[in-house]
């Protein structure tokens, strides 16, 4: 639950100017370095000092003034910006308006003297401690940009190849920067300038450090990757932790613990409740928040678990005269959102508490002179049951024994005269120097580019011989593809021909007397064509494999389930018999009858299977035939006798009803 960090996690560097100044030319730092348990003293120079950060990457550079680190705000900007991704500036004496280093290590027990080793330590020890506000002159948001690494040039009959290949690149780079980020569950933003043949560029726009981002900057080939973080404004100041401010804390126990944090103003700050967090948990979240002076129950007397809160804290504690109705809970928490009825009861004890003591508040406030802590006066009024005068003579007592120190720290900055003196004479020759730099530059670049000149209009050439050869190479290859894919199919028709001449070859040695494969005893064979299942897909496969003409005996190896459009089907290629295993449906035996196609048992006719056909004796053949025809005219006889049947009832039935 807490997020301060221990200064057992990560190494501290303590910084202190021992000799020199900044702004003159050899400044000496004394360098603590604390790791939470040690610390190692040294007196280094300002680049031993950089370049021992660069190396180590402490996770804090804590100092007691920023600017003994620079001679400016633009100096100091410039210092922050090489920090290592992971390291972090912080000034421990406060912000925009600094307190002497004796005072704050004093107020944190922090062992302090005036040397600059012992003043490092002390910074260093504070800011492991959380003590200070880290100094910042960048956002949390880097911009990662992809753009090309040369330019697309002009003239040439290959430009627009040539440009279409850098923004193609662009292009492909960018995707890939944008999956890393993806995959990193990094959010940001994307600005893409389309170009000819790809991106121009394209911009992402991260909610993150640099350090946290998967992308290096580099520059390779067509494309460059530029990371810059995004500037503030000035120079920002944050508190290595949240102020904790004096607050009134309401709390309803139970299996539900919830808690309500309420300002002195009457915010409602925070409220929160858990089945499973114990008394630390609770403890540690309320710290986290603020430092309570007023420990509330919405019931009375006040229950145990409250007041050992209440004593944890030295706070006061409060409960009504009576328990809380509801209503009335409801009606003064009826301004505040809340997820369950235990954080509503702890609201409501936190506000009703200060409604009891806001006249107390009023004329504490009304009595405080100008520059003075409300929270803190406050705090020891109510809680520490002082009266405002003698609180106002304890700190005026504390201020005037810290006013020596305060008055031996002097602050390092020059007045704001000097500092623009300095600025522009800084200015000036930075300028001279810039241009002495660029008319260099200017000649260097004009026998560049004579010689680059050349090496072009020979690039251009070989180039353009390249292309010819790329083009070639291209067509030949998808050619070669083209056959490729034509030598495949017909080797697959090829194959599906063999194995259908296979067939048909078995078939026809059924079909002729000779029999070269069948053994001379089972002459007098007829083929038989085989059908697994009475069914539409079964009938043309088996027609597919080896053709079922006019006048073949076909054999149905499971004759059941069969409907009209699958006797329709077979009755098309109207075969010399139907043989068949399983029962026949009424519908397909019907139709086959109509077609005078004859349907007999498979068991009446032995059959032999050869490869994928079958033979069977023709006398066998004959026989179910005659035996099918025998059977339909003793069906046609008793079709006709029904029918009479019914014409003579019709009849008698006609004429009873004359």
């Amino acid at each position: 639950m807490s997020t301060r960090t221990s200064a057992l996690d990560a190494v501290v560097f303590g910084v202190d100017i021992q000799s020199g100044d900044v702004r003159g030319d050899a400044p000496s730092y004394a360098l603590a370095v604390y790791d939470g348990e040690e610390i190692t003293r040294d007196v280094v120079s300002h680049r031993k000092l950089r370049r021992l950060i660069d190396d180590e990457e402490p996770a804090i550079v804590a100092t007691d003034n920023m600017y003994e680190l620079a001679a400016d705000k633009d100096q100091l900007i410039h210092f922050l910006g090489s920090l290592p991704s992971g390291t972090t500036l912080v000034q421990v004496t406060g912000a925009e308006q600094p307190e002497p280093l004796s005072r704050v290590a004093n107020r944190h027990n922090i062992p302090y003297g005036k040397d600059p080793m012992q003043e490092a330590e002390a910074a260093a020890r504070l800011a492991a401690h959380n003590v200070g506000h880290e100094v910042s002159a960048f956002t949390d948001t880097t911009e990662v940009k992809v753009a090309r690494g040369r330019s697309t040039g002009s003239g040439g009959w290959s430009e627009d190849r040539y440009t279409r290949r850098i923004h193609g690149s662009v292009r492909k780079r960018a995707r890939e920067v944008e999956s890393e980020l993806e995959e990193h569950n990094l959010e940001y933003e994307r600005d893409v300038r389309e170009a000819y043949g790809g991106f121009a560029n394209a911009v992402f726009t991260v909610q993150a450090r640099p350090g946290d981002i998967p992308v290096s900057r580099n520059r390779s080939g067509d494309v460059r990757v530029e990371i810059e973080r995004e500037r503030r404004d000035g120079i920002e100041f944050e508190p290595l932790v949240k102020r904790r401010d004096h607050v009134i804390v309401g709390i309803d126990p139970g299996t539900t613990t919830a808690v309500a944090i309420v300002g002195l103003e009457g915010e409602v700050l925070d409220v929160w409740s858990s089945r499973t967090s114990d008394t630390a948990d609770v403890i540690e979240w309320i710290v986290e928040r603020g430092r309570p002076i007023i420990v509330a129950a919405d019931v009375t007397p006040i229950p145990e678990t409250v007041e050992k809160f209440r004593r944890s804290f030295d706070a006061a504690g409060w409960t009504p005269e009576s328990d809380l109705p509801v209503d009335e809970k409801q009606h003064r928490t009826r301004e505040h959102p809340y997820d369950d009825d235990h954080q509503r009861d702890a609201m409501a004890a936190a506000l009703f508490a200060l409604d009891a003591h806001e006249d107390q508040f009023e004329r504490i406030a009304d009595k405080l002179p100008p520059g003075i802590d409300r929270g803190e006066v406050t705090a020891r009024v109510v809680a520490g049951e002082e009266s405002v005068e003698a609180v106002l003579r304890d700190l005026s007592d504390d201020d005037s024994g810290d006013e020596e120190d305060s008055t031996e720290h002097e602050p390092r900055e020059l007045t704001a005269e000097e500092k623009r003196i300095k600025d522009l004479e800084r200015q000036v020759e930075r300028l001279q120097s810039h241009v002495e730099r660029l008319e260099g530059r200017v000649a260097e670049r004009d026998d560049r580019i004579d010689e680059l000149e050349s090496k072009l209009t020979l690039a251009r050439r070989e180039e353009r011989t390249q292309v010819r050869k790329d083009r070639e190479v291209n067509r030949l290859e998808r050619k070669a593809n083209r056959l490729e894919r034509e030598r495949d199919d017909a080797r697959e028709d090829v194959e599906s021909l063999e194995n259908k001449v296979e067939r048909m070859k078995a078939l026809w040695k059924l079909d002729h007397s000779n029999f070269s494969d069948v053994s001379a005893k089972k002459e007098g064979l007829v083929p038989v064509k085989v059908v697994e299942k009475f069914t539409k897909g079964a009938i043309r496969e088996a027609d597919e494999q080896y053709g079922i003409a006019s006048g073949d005996v076909v054999y149905i190896r499971d004759a059941s389930g069969a409907g009209r459009s699958t006797a329709e089907l077979l009755a098309e290629f109207d075969p010399r018999v139907v043989l068949k295993d399983g029962g026949l449906s009424e519908i397909a035996d019907e139709l086959l009858f109509e077609s005078e196609i004859p349907v007999g048992p498979a068991d009446d006719v032995a059959m032999q299977e050869v490869d994928e056909l079958a033979v069977a004796r023709e006398a066998d053949v004959e026989a179910a035939i005659d035996d099918w025809h025998e059977r339909a005219e003793a069906r046609k006889r008793d079709r006709k006798s029904a029918m009479v049947d019914q014409l003579i009832s019709e009849h008698r039935a006609g004429d009873s009803e004359v």
